[in-house]
């Protein structure tokens, strides 16, 4: 990990953070003590940026989460701590993704914030356009952070004397830049100036500075439109540093202490590395602390990029599972380790992982890191999230919710049924988070549809061992009709036709004859060898139609 600049003096340790696997408690015992280092008493800055050139997908919220998580356990230790969000909406629109208009290629080299936003979208600009979604998602997810719009930075003057002085700075900064272009056989055509203005007269960057006086701060710049112009750049507000001295500025200009970046700003001269060496000659400030973080992938998908278009969001996540679940994703893995969310069937097992560690919190049997990554989860310094009152398990509403079509009053007689539910809310919103999963996640051919009538050429064609089976099945519906008492019911038949009792270890020729009569239970219920759990299944139903369709 970097840091920045000087002696630190070590923090006190929490319980958590003696596993040495907590490491939002680590972070923040490191952010505390460099903070005060450097400025006591005043608020500690923690900061994060996106670009809102296309979708901002799940790998980018790695990059608000993991600041997210420091600041608020600051918080929560009674420390000020302001989360600064910079929106790079100032940054220029670079390619047209796909599945865009290619017309709007003519806006390529303008502020995102100047580009028209996506066909069809009521939002004022392209950066508007994309950051509307992550606005919400972060509101759902907790999370407390201060927005910056750098169009809104750039244009109103506020880094005005930041920008003279690194103009007046440019041969020092040019000799840093050097020592990387000489290792990377790169060479800089012309003299350098770290400042680009967007023409006055197409509004994109494809301008070239010509001169420069430090006494009058006159600017001459030329476009590749055929406009140029001599501006005084004391009073100019088109135009931005670039990248590699713009990060740096703006730690300096901010305060920043912790800043996490992806695995790409870590490279010999990324905009990390150099700006490491440029903040303090330059701005007389440090570099942040600043973790790096790795890939978050989703389960059955390529690695995410948004020039692609066509990538999963915080806002596609939210819509089906609840925001402790995908703030436990990230709390729970060091920013190092890589991880995935699910899209597809894991999300399952996912939620059976989670209800797992909430019993154990529950039960006070919880390790310290999965209690301090729980906690994180379900509230925040302002408080608990929206939480589902009694959690279902996912995988039993997401079969449920496939089985009735979501038919709501069908829903609500199988989970009286299954658990004494007495009114939908008590499941959501994690009721409606798979059911959005079932709808949009689950292709339709492997979606389960109930057979309306009895499939009599299977059952004329059942020899007597499996019409006994079925017969105990469908005798015992009525005494065993709980989740429970059917799981008990239709791993037992098979034992108790081979003589041994319900509740006895299977034999490997009784897990062979489960597996045939399950097979068949699938067959006669739905038309396919395999479905939902068949508890659940057997459920939704209803013990009529279950008779109707098993020949009982």
């Amino acid at each position: 990990m970097a840091s920045a600049p000087g002696n630190r003096k070590n923090g006190a340790m929490s319980v958590a953070d003696s596993t040495e696997t907590d490491w939002v408690s680590r972070f923040a015992d490191e952010v505390i003590s460099e903070a005060e280092r450097r400025a006591p008493g005043e608020p500690i800055v923690c900061a994060s940026g996106l670009s809102p050139s296309g979708p901002i997908h799940l790998g980018n919220l790695r990059e608000v989460m993991t600041p997210h998580l420091v600041a608020d356990e600051i918080r929560k230790r009674g420390h000020a701590c302001v989360h600064l969000l910079s929106w790079d909406d100032y940054d220029r629109f670079r390619r047209v993704p796909a599945g865009v208009d290619p017309s709007w290629a003519e806006h390529v080299g303008k502020p995102l914030s100047s580009v028209p936003a996506p066909p069809g979208s009521d939002h004022a600009s392209w950066a508007d356009h994309f950051k509307a979604p992550m606005i919400e998602a972060l509101a759902e997810l907790g999370v407390d952070y201060r927005g910056i719009s750098q169009t809104e930075q750039y244009t109103s003057g506020a880094y005005r004397e930041q920008i003279l002085t690194a103009m007046r700075e440019r041969e020092s900064i040019d000799a840093v830049l050097a020592r990387y272009r000489t290792k990377q056989g790169e060479e800089r055509p012309g003299a350098y100036y770290p400042y680009r203005p967007y023409c006055e007269m197409c509004e994109r960057d494809l301008t070239m500075v010509t001169a420069y006086d430090d006494d009058t701060t006159e600017l001459a710049y030329s476009c590749a439109c055929g406009f140029g112009e001599t501006v005084r750049l004391a009073e100019h507000d088109r135009g931005k540093l670039v990248w590699k001295v713009d990060w740096p500025m703006r730690w300096a200009y901010e305060g920043v202490v912790f800043e996490p970046s992806g695995v790409d700003h870590h490279s010999p001269g990324s905009a990390w590395v150099v700006g490491g060496e440029i903040v303090g000659p330059v701005f007389g400030g440090e570099r942040p602390i600043g973790p790096m973080y790795a890939f978050v992938g989703i389960t059955g998908m390529a690695k995410m990029s948004s020039s692609k278009g066509d990538v999963p969001t915080p806002a596609d996540a939210l819509r089906i599972m609840e925001a402790p679940v995908l703030r436990w994703l990230y709390a729970r893995r060091k920013p190092s380790q890589s991880f995935k969310v699910a899209f597809d069937q894991e999300i399952q097992r996912l939620y059976d992982e989670w209800d797992a560690l909430g019993r154990k919190v529950a039960q006070d049997a919880a390790q310290p890191a999965e209690l301090a990554a729980h906690a994180r989860a379900v509230r925040t310094s302002r408080g608990p999230l929206a939480a589902t009152p009694r959690p279902v398990p996912y995988r039993t509403l997401a079969s449920i919710a496939d089985v009735t079509t979501g038919d709501t009053g069908q829903i609500g007689r199988i989970l009286g049924d299954l658990d004494g539910v007495a009114a939908l809310d008590e499941v959501r919103p994690r009721l409606d988070r798979a059911q959005a999963w079932i709808d949009t996640h689950v292709p339709a051919d492997q979606r389960t549809r109930v057979r309306e009538s009895p499939d009599e050429e299977l059952l004329g064609s059942l020899g007597e061992d499996e019409r006994e089976s079925l017969r105990m099945l469908t005798e015992g519906l009525d005494e065993h009709w709980s989740l429970e008492g059917l799981t008990t019911l239709v791993y037992g038949v098979p034992k108790l036709r081979a003589g041994l009792a319900a509740d006895a270890k299977p034999t490997p020729e009784v897990k062979a004859a489960q597996r045939a009569f399950f097979a068949l239970l699938y067959r006669l219920l739905v038309g396919r060898d395999t479905g939902p759990r068949l508890p659940t299944l057997l459920l939704a139903v209803g013990a009529e139609r279950v008779r109707k369709l098993a020949g009982g």
